[in-house]
């Protein structure tokens, strides 16, 4: 079936607030090209558990599109409508199997040599929506915290290298209490300034006590839900013919009661958990990429305007079928693997914060766990510079938001 043909109940089986956007917004739904469609649609089905940030902007863009007139779809789509798709890609059920239509897609051009414009198309048409949407200011600037080398009692390293051009490194900070200031100040901004999902507690071990405004996820109370995606993965991998693009389509299907969460929850917070788990490469049994992973996606997702990091030692490396089994034994933790692992986390988090809306005015913050060792980034603080004047950690915080 071609995009033209749809009919709105044909969106029947869609979440409640995935259908009814989808069918006010038929009409301009109909007049885009096969392959296209199916990727918004990919966005489009999951509306129900996405965030704030996200639902705005499919919002802005089906706006956008219902807008335009058909001279204009023509041109925004021409590069689109020109790819040529097969007809057991027409016949596919690309509007209840978005995401599965996607991966044959790509695979398909890419096989038939038109992966390049498809990418070109894509981008383009980026750079148009880009465009024309408005963009809404913050409540506050963003502000990003790491906090890494938990556990680790001495370092001779250098830390925060790739960051120092960019802020000023504090060599006296005093540690004392120094994640308790730093989770009250977190804590204080979001009370401030309360904005669903807009203030993150993401730790890769054992939580602190922090406040219950903050959306919180981690790595430790997904235990259980890790054991059991591991244990399925392991299942499937032992099936005969079972390959990484079919366990892959297998575990984007996975919904938080595949996986034994309870249905009580928060459904969007959840169903974000376990994309961490199913779409990240070693999120499942390393603490470090668990953690980055989620800054990250927290990050592109959610937009935050208060993100607070704690990285937590991880295991160490053994071989990739000991990792999978879902065995209890004790792992053997690697802190100094561990500690620059999360140091270059930190350099991600910083790079994914200024990639969002207000990057001049964010401010960021990364802290050696117990030590004396801080960065500081922010519009009033001098770049390439170095501090050797004693201060604690919520000074510190203060000198970087103000």
């Amino acid at each position: 079936m071609l995009p033209r043909n749809l009919q709105a109940e044909q969106f029947a089986g869609y979440p409640p607030e995935a259908k009814t956007l989808a069918v006010a917004n038929l009409r301009a739904l109909q007049q885009l090209p096969l392959s296209f469609l199916p990727g918004l649609l990919r966005e489009l089905i999951e509306y129900d558990f996405k965030f704030p940030a996200e639902r705005t902007a499919i919002e802005k863009e089906l706006a956008n599109l219902s807008s335009l007139s058909e001279a204009q779809i023509n041109q925004w789509f021409q590069s689109f409508a020109q790819l040529t798709l097969s007809s057991k890609l027409e016949h596919f059920d690309w509007i209840n199997r978005p995401a599965q239509f996607f991966e044959q897609e790509s695979a398909y051009l890419w096989t038939t040599h038109q992966l390049d414009a498809f990418r070109k198309a894509a981008t383009d048409y980026g750079d148009r929506l880009r465009s024309t949407m408005s963009i809404e200011p913050l409540p506050i600037p963003r502000l990003g915290i790491a906090v890494i080398g938990q556990g680790v009692t001495t370092y001779d390293g250098s830390l925060f290298r790739k960051l120092r051009q960019y802020g000023t490194y504090f060599a006296q900070v005093k540690p004392e209490s120094g994640l308790d200031l730093l989770l009250a100040a977190v804590a204080t901004r979001a009370k401030a300034h309360p904005v669903p999902y807009g203030h993150w507690y993401v730790d890769g071990g054992q939580e602190a006590n922090h406040s219950q405004l903050l959306t919180c996820v981690r790595y430790q109370a997904l235990e259980p839900v890790r054991t059991a995606l591991l244990r399925y993965m392991q299942t499937e991998i032992e099936k005969p013919g079972m390959g990484p693009e079919e366990l892959r389509t297998n575990l984007a299907r996975l919904s938080p009661s595949s996986l034994g969460m309870s249905p009580a929850g928060d459904a969007v917070l959840d169903r974000f958990q376990v994309k961490l788990l199913t779409e990240g490469s070693g999120t499942q049994i390393f603490s470090t990429t668990f953690a980055q992973w989620a800054t990250r996606e927290a990050l592109r997702r959610a937009q935050p305007v208060t993100l607070l990091v704690r990285f937590a030692p991880r295991q160490r490396q053994r071989p990739m079928n000991e990792l999978l089994s879902a065995g209890h034994d004790q792992p053997n933790l690697d802190f100094i693997g561990s500690l620059i692992d999360a140091d270059m986390g930190a350099y991600y988090h910083w790079i994914n914060q200024q990639r969002l809306a207000g990057a001049e005015r964010s401010s960021f913050l990364v802290w050696f766990e117990g030590h004396n060792q801080a960065l500081a980034i922010a519009p009033s603080l001098p770049h390439g510079a170095a501090s050797s004047s004693a201060i604690d950690l919520g000074s510190l915080l203060s000198l970087v938001t103000s």
